[in-house]
C-alpha cells in the first residue's frame, strides 16, 4: 500500500522552523568545535547538541507521519499581543526590578494572563521558577546578574 505525503502549508512552515533550528544547532556546534576541542569547552555543547537533534528528528518523524491531519486553527492577534506587551516590559524594566523580581512577575502575570485565576498557583509558581532561574543563572554565567532582591556577586 503506497502512502502519498501532502504536507498542509501549516506543516511546511513547522518543518521549515525546525531545519532552521536544526541549521542553528549544528552551526553552534561547529562554531564551538573550531574554537576548542578540549573537554571543557564541550562538555555541555555535545549532549546539549545531541538531544536537540533527537528532538529534531522526532519532531520530523512525527510531522511527515502525521501529514494528512488538519491545521490547527490559530489564535488571534488580540490573545498575543498581551504577552508580546508584557515580554517587552519585562525586558524594559530588567535593569531597575532586576532579574528575581522581574522574572518573578513576568511569570505570574503570563500565567495569570492564560487563565490561571488561582492567584495562589501564580504567585507560587512564580515565585519558585524566578528564585530558582536567578540562582541558577546568577550561579553559572561569568558574570554578575542584576538582582534586586537575591544577593549577587558585584
Amino acid at each position: 500500500m503506497t502512502r502519498s505525503l501532502r504536507l498542509n502549508n501549516h506543516q511546511i512552515a513547522d518543518l521549515t522552523v525546525l531545519f532552521g533550528l536544526l541549521s542553528l544547532v549544528l552551526w553552534y556546534f561547529w562554531d564551538a568545535y573550531n574554537a576548542s576541542t578540549q573537554v571543557l569547552n564541550l562538555i555541555l555543547i555535545v549532549p546539549v547538541t545531541g538531544l536537540l537533534l533527537i528532538l529534531c528528528l522526532i519532531e520530523f518523524i512525527s510531522q511527515i507521519r502525521n501529514s494528512d491531519r488538519e491545521t490547527p486553527a490559530l489564535d488571534p492577534v488580540s490573545s498575543i499581543v498581551p504577552v508580546v506587551s508584557l515580554f517587552a516590559l519585562y525586558v524594559a524594566t530588567l535593569p531597575w526590578l532586576g532579574f528575581d523580581v522581574g522574572t518573578f512577575l513576568f511569570v505570574s502575570l503570563f500565567l495569570w494572563l492564560h487563565g490561571e485565576r488561582r492567584w495562589q498557583w501564580a504567585l507560587g509558581y512564580g515565585l519558585c521558577f524566578a528564585s530558582l532561574i536567578a540562582l541558577f543563572f546568577s550561579e553559572m554565567l561569568p558574570y554578575p546578574m542584576p538582582m534586586l532582591l537575591l544577593p549577587t556577586d558585584y
